[in-house]
């Protein structure tokens, strides 16, 4: 047994990140014969990408996956911590899955992966008040997934095995990918920032890049495979290659990934800190990668910055965004922004309106500042009250409404390059993405999906786009 620790989590030092290489040893390969897999994902695009190496560790073990969790023989919870709702989320569905093990399955396995794994009061939980858990994994040993499952079944105990350390590079670890034309593609993992109201740097460990000749490699596969878009990863994408002992950073591997000939680049999630002119001249120049940057500012208050640990100010922010318009050609921007944090007035909050006045963006993702176990911003005394950061995050939210709105309108007419994805929900309607990440829906032949198509915009909503295939 190995529980989070915080103390370990939050240590920094000049040890040099290793490089392993994933193995399953052959008599692991059949444990799930005969039995089905439900695996539940909470969280981010990282999460998202955990969960397709999940499920083809899974499947290697010869599990076969149900979208019926009342029917598996294993569940997985793989988690997230970032924000308390996601919290409740989890263990609200741990709640329904002890009903479905008193009742329905007794011989039911029930796991729990992801952020929460790093979270000393989580395990502590789950030891304590769900003891019918039967194992719990962290984020650094995910890869021993195949060990853990099979210890909890050969022993018959909880077992929980989440390391708490600086982390190392993990290549080689299986993927069922769940679109068969984009892709997403790990480059850097962890994170070094220690923002008072996160917890992701304890939880997913120091920045750590993987070499980028294994990223390219990574993306040239999926070019042979027939895919068409990457995106890029990474908790803060842009401190890639900081940890490198020779000269080499994002925008070179921008470069490098844009020679492979994928067809259509994203990359997320930037921080302001980080964001360098040498990317933005590599963006500008090359065709495919996308004009769509997500530049979160959380707030537009340059105290508030300083109490949530950001390190850049609302000047210097906008000094950067301004620039980011000003030379790469039809790019939309989008944004984070958390109202409420401790501290937050009245005159703070109209800042953020101001700045969001300024950049209009064309998307944002707003939030209620929730405090986060062991982080410097949930001692904080200066809490807002509930009902202010509802009030203000209403507020905000009508703003934010209607600049997607105006932008959409500004794009009616304009031709875009679109992914064609699948069937909409509307009837005999397809739908994609523009090279600006702004959902578009048309009429078309389902042969069109996972080709990239030319579409002009007819019409324009708060969050999506109709358009018509232009032959």
């Amino acid at each position: 047994m190995e529980l989070p620790d915080y103390v370990k989590a939050r240590q920094r030092s000049k040890q040099v990140v290793e490089k392993e290489f994933y193995k399953l040893d052959d008599d692991l390969r059949q444990i799930g014969r005969g039995k089905k897999y439900f695996l539940k994902t909470y969280g981010c695009q990282m999460n998202e990408h955990d969960s397709e190496n999940i499920k083809a560790m899974l499947e290697e073990l010869a599990f076969e996956e149900t979208d019926n969790y009342k029917e598996a023989d294993l569940i997985l919870l793989n988690t997230c911590s970032i924000r308390e709702n996601a919290h409740n989320k989890a263990f609200g569905m741990l709640g329904r899955l002890k009903h479905v093990k008193e009742f329905n399955n007794p011989d039911l396995i029930v796991g729990l992966c992801g952020c929460m794994a790093q979270e000393e009061g989580v395990v502590n939980k789950i030891m304590n008040k769900y003891k019918w858990v039967n194992f719990v994994i962290g984020t650094h040993n995910l890869h021993r997934l195949p060990y853990v499952l099979n210890d909890s079944l050969q022993r018959q105990r909880q077992e929980i095995e989440v390391f708490s350390r600086e982390g190392n590079i993990i290549e080689g670890i299986p993927v069922k990918r769940e679109n068969a034309y984009k892709a997403y593609v790990n480059i850097i993992y962890g994170c070094d920032k220690f923002c008072t109201y996160c917890i992701v740097p304890y939880t997913r460990g120091k920045q750590r890049s993987r070499n980028p000749k294994d990223i390219v490699r990574e993306v040239e596969e999926l070019v042979r495979d027939g895919y068409q878009e990457v995106t890029l990863l990474g908790q803060n994408v842009n401190a890639y290659g900081k940890d490198f002992d020779y000269e080499y950073n994002m925008a070179n591997l921008l470069e490098d990934v844009s020679k492979t000939g994928i067809k259509r680049i994203f990359f997320m999630t930037s921080h302001p800190w980080d964001f360098t002119d040498e990317m933005i001249d590599v963006i500008a120049k090359y065709d495919n990668i996308m004009p769509f940057i997500h530049l979160p500012v959380q707030s537009g208050s340059s105290r508030i910055l300083k109490l949530m640990g950001r390190r850049y100010t609302k000047e210097s922010y906008l000094a950067l965004f301004d620039k980011i318009k000003e030379k790469i050609p039809r790019v939309s921007v989008s944004t984070d922004i958390i109202v409420g944090f401790p501290g937050e007035k009245e005159e703070d909050f109209l800042e953020t309106i101001d700045l969001v006045n300024h950049c209009q963006y064309d998307n944002a993702y707003t939030f209620i500042y929730s405090p986060r176990e062991k982080t410097p911003a949930a001692k904080l005394q200066d809490q807002v009250p509930e009902q202010v950061k509802e009030e203000r995050l209403h507020r905000l939210n009508e703003v934010v409404n209607k600049y997607f709105l105006e932008n959409n309108k500004k794009n009616i007419g304009d031709i875009y390059e679109v992914l064609v994805e699948g069937i909409s929900e509307k009837k005999n309607e397809l739908f994609g993405y523009t090279e600006t990440k702004k959902l578009i829906n048309f009429k078309g032949d389902e042969d069109l999906i996972g080709k990239i198509v030319n579409v002009r915009v007819t019409e324009a909503k708060t969050w999506s786009l109709d358009g018509e295939i232009v032959k």
